[in-house]
C-alpha cells in the first residue's frame, strides 16, 4: 500500500516538475532579451523577432495602444502554470482598429500577418514576467 502511495505521489509531481523546467528554460531565454533591451529600444520589432531564433512568440495581444503582450505558449493552453510573457511598449501608439483586426482574424495567434504588421513598429521598452 505504501509503495502504491509513493508511486502515485511521484506520478503526480512529475508533470509539474517538467512544466517548471520548461518555464525556467523559456524564462531564461526570454529574460536575456530584457537584459539586453538596449539593443532593441529604438529599433523595429522585426530586429527582436529575427534574433529570437530558438523560440518565437505564440500569441500577441494589444489591449492598449502603447503596449502589446506576447506569450510564448499557446493562447488556448488550459494548463497555464507559469506562462512567460513579454510586454513590448511601443514608441508610437498603435491604432486599436488595426490591432483588433489582426486579433479577430487570427484569434490572438502570432502569424505572418502579425509579423508583417508589427515588424516595422518601434520598440520603446521590453519587460518580462511570469504568470502564477
Amino acid at each position: 500500500m505504501k509503495t502504491i502511495i509513493k508511486i502515485l505521489i511521484i506520478l503526480t509531481i512529475f508533470p509539474f516538475s517538467k512544466v517548471n523546467a520548461q518555464v525556467s528554460d523559456t524564462l531564461a531565454y526570454v529574460k536575456n532579451f530584457e537584459t539586453n533591451k538596449a539593443n532593441y529600444i529604438g529599433q523595429p520589432f522585426s530586429k527582436l523577432l529575427n534574433e529570437m531564433n530558438l523560440l518565437q512568440p505564440k500569441s500577441l495581444c494589444t489591449n492598449q495602444p502603447r503596449y502589446s503582450l506576447i506569450k510564448f505558449s499557446n493562447a488556448a493552453d488550459e494548463f497555464n502554470i507559469g506562462t512567460v510573457n513579454m510586454i513590448i511598449t511601443w514608441e508610437t501608439p498603435l491604432p486599436a482598429t488595426e490591432t483588433e483586426y489582426y486579433e479577430n482574424k487570427n484569434h490572438f495567434y502570432f502569424t505572418n500577418d502579425e509579423r508583417s504588421y508589427y515588424g516595422n513598429k518601434i520598440i520603446k521598452n521590453i519587460s518580462i514576467y511570469v504568470t502564477n
